[in-house]
C-alpha cells in the first residue's frame, strides 16, 4: 500500500502504525516463508538427538536440543576462529552478509559440523543495506549454492521467497504481515534466501539426508 504523498509527518507516523507495523523477527513479513520452512527442517532433524550451535544468534536455543551453543562476534569470528567442536546442527541465519570474506566463512561452517550433519543457512537479497557492524554482499540462489558446494557442502534444500511488495514495504523498517497482504512469491525478486546443507560422510548422531520443508503459505492460501 502506497503513502499518500500529502500526508504530513505525524500522519505519516499513524499510517506507519496503522498499515507498516514494526516487527518482531518472528513476525516480519519478508521473514515468515522462510522462519516456518526452517522450522520445518529442524523438526525433520530430530532435535532432541543432536548438538546444535547457532552463529550469531539465539532464535532456535528454544529447540529441544540435545545441547546448544551459541557462537557469537567478535569472541567467534567466522573468518578468523578455528571450530575447536563440531555439531550435528549448525545454523547460521542473516550473517554471511555482514563478513568480509563468506568464502572462508561457509569453510568454518563445514569445519563445525560433524560429517553427516546439516548446516542451515539464511541471507538477505532485496533488502535495503543493514550495517550490523558492516554489510558486504547479497546472493541470489545459485550464488548461494556456489558459496556452499565451495565450500564442500552437498546442498540439499535450496530456496527463496519475495515480491515487490513486500520489498517495497520494508523500505523505512521490517514490517509485519497484514492479513490482506500476499504471500506469493515472485521467483525474480527474491527477498530472503535460504538452504539445508549437508557435510558428506558419517559420524553425526542426527539423521541421514533430509529433503524437507513445507508447503508455502501462497499454496496454503490459495
Amino acid at each position: 500500500m502506497k503513502v499518500p504523498l500529502q500526508l504530513d509527518r505525524p500522519a505519516r507516523r499513524l499510517f506507519d502504525r496503522v498499515f507498516r507495523p514494526h516487527a518482531t523477527v518472528d513476525r516480519q513479513w519478508c521473514r515468515l516463508e522462510m522462519n516456518e520452512d526452517i522450522a520445518a527442517v529442524i523438526a525433520s532433524l530430530a532435535p532432541g538427538g543432536c548438538d546444535a550451535v547457532e552463529i550469531s544468534g539465539d532464535r532456535h536455543g528454544d529447540q529441544p536440543w540435545r545441547s546448544y551453543t551459541r557462537l557469537a562476534y567478535p569472541e567467534f569470528d567466522l573468518c578468523a576462529s578455528v571450530a575447536e567442536s563440531t555439531f550435528d546442527v549448525v545454523i547460521c541465519e542473516q550473517v554471511l552478509e555482514h563478513i568480509p570474506d563468506p568464502w572462508v566463512g561457509a569453510r568454518t561452517l563445514h569445519d563445525l559440523c560433524r560429517p553427516g550433519g546439516h548446516v542451515i543457512v539464511s541471507t538477505p537479497f532485496l533488502i535495503k543495506v543493514h550495517n550490523e557492524p558492516d554489510d558486504f554482499w547479497r546472493f541470489t540462489v545459485p550464488g548461494l549454492r556456489l558459496l556452499l558446494e565451495k565450500a564442500h557442502l552437498d546442498v540439499v534444500t535450496l530456496k527463496s521467497w519475495g515480491n515487490r511488495a513486500c520489498a517495497r514495504a520494508n523500505f523505512h523498517h521490517w514490517v509485519a504481515r497484514r492479513p490482506w497482504q500476499s504471500m506469493e512469491n515472485e521467483e525474480l525478486f527474491p527477498i530472503v534466501v535460504w538452504a539445508v546443507a549437508r557435510r558428506p560422510g558419517s559420524g553425526s548422531s542426527g539423521p541421514g539426508p533430509v529433503l524437507i520443508g513445507r508447503p508455502s503459505r501462497a499454496e496454503h492460501e490459495g
